[in-house]
This record gives C-alpha cells, sequence and structure tokens, in this order.
C-alpha cells in the first residue's frame, strides 16, 4: 500500500483491517488517518471505484469498519470514528486519481528536493509509468508517485463545476426542484 493511502505504521495498520471491509461493501479506501487532540479520530475517506459516495453509503461504511475495529481493537484509547467522502479540492492517494484528474490544478509535495523544491503547484497532465506529469511554470515536471508525500486538487470554479456535472449525470442533482421554494409546511410554490 502506498503511504499517500496510509501514512503512518498504525494507519497501515488500520487500513489492512478497513480495507477488505470496504472494499467488500463495494467501496475503495481512499485515505485513512489516525488523527490526535483530545480525543483521537480515525478518519477514512472512501468513495466507489467510478468516484462519488453518498452521506446513506458513508454511514454503513461507519457501521460496518465500526464492528471489525471493536474486534481487533488496534487502538488502545477512545476515539471518533469519521467517514466521509474525499470532497472536492480531495487528497490525489493514488496513481489513478492523478489520471482521472488530469487537466485540474495540484498541490504536490514531495519527500526529498527536487531541482531544489519539495512543493509543486500546476495542472495535471497525466501519468507515464510510474511518473505523475505536473504542468508547471517551467515547464513539465515528471515525479515519481513514490517520491510523493501529499498531493491534493486545488480548489477552482472548473473542479465545482465538474463536481457538479459529476453529480447531476449520476442522478443525485435533481434541477427540476431548484426552484421551488416551501411557503408552508407541505405546500410549494414556483
Amino acid at each position: 500500500m502506498n503511504d499517500l493511502v496510509a501514512k503512518a505504521a498504525i494507519d497501515r495498520r488500520l487500513a489492512e483491517i478497513v480495507q477488505p471491509v470496504i472494499e467488500g461493501m463495494g467501496f475503495e479506501l481512499v485515505r485513512i488517518r489516525l488523527m490526535g487532540g483530545k480525543t483521537s479520530t480515525v478518519q477514512i475517506m472512501a468513495e466507489r471505484p467510478e468516484g462519488g459516495i453518498e452521506v446513506d453509503d458513508c454511514a454503513r461504511i461507519s457501521i460496518a469498519v465500526s464492528a471489525v475495529l471493536d474486534v481487533e481493537d488496534p487502538i488502545e484509547e477512545n476515539y471518533t470514528l469519521e467517514v466521509s467522502s474525499p470532497g472536492i479540492d480531495r487528497p490525489l492517494t493514488r496513481l489513478k486519481d492523478f489520471e482521472a484528474w488530469e487537466g485540474y490544478e495540484a498541490k504536490v509535495e514531495t519527500t526529498e528536493l527536487i531541482d531544489g523544491r519539495r512543493r509543486f503547484k500546476g495542472v495535471l497532465a497525466g501519468v507515464e509509468g510510474d511518473e505523475v506529469l505536473l504542468e508547471i511554470e517551467e515547464g513539465t515536471v515528471g515525479l515519481k508517485f513514490d517520491w510523493l508525500s501529499d498531493a491534493k486538487l486545488v480548489l477552482s470554479d472548473e473542479l465545482i463545476r465538474e463536481m457538479l456535472r459529476q453529480r447531476k449525470a449520476a442522478g443525485v442533482i435533481d434541477e427540476d426542484n431548484f426552484d421551488k421554494i416551501e411557503t408552508e409546511p407541505g405546500s410549494e410554490e414556483d
């Protein structure tokens, strides 16, 4: 497993436990993190193989994952389980994410210095072998996927439009109901 999905050793252990459950339900694990704080949080991001996930799906995943974590008990202290979609300005954690979001702006960080820098911001230009291609001011740079420590899409109007288009195409958004205003409980006005 690549460390962009599960960075720390505990994250990798958690992924070993929950990934089969999530995949068995027809979803993919995008990222898992154990976050510290007053109460620790296990943060899971998941989606369908073709992209997208609904609130009810997150609830079902949460129930299934919670049960297996209770049995395996990998975390000694109390924690909160949080299951969500990757969001619009999503993390890019798998090689296929860089292909799927080609043409969109991203921020990418590397573990080592590459030409004197670790942070790159540019337009995703696809994947070539095990390299992520990024169009930056100086031209196209190829970064080996194994060199990456963090990557995410940059929130833009274009990205929001694409997400809305995908949700509409999937039948999640029904524009026919956008202009209806409820005036009293049970009545609608056009």
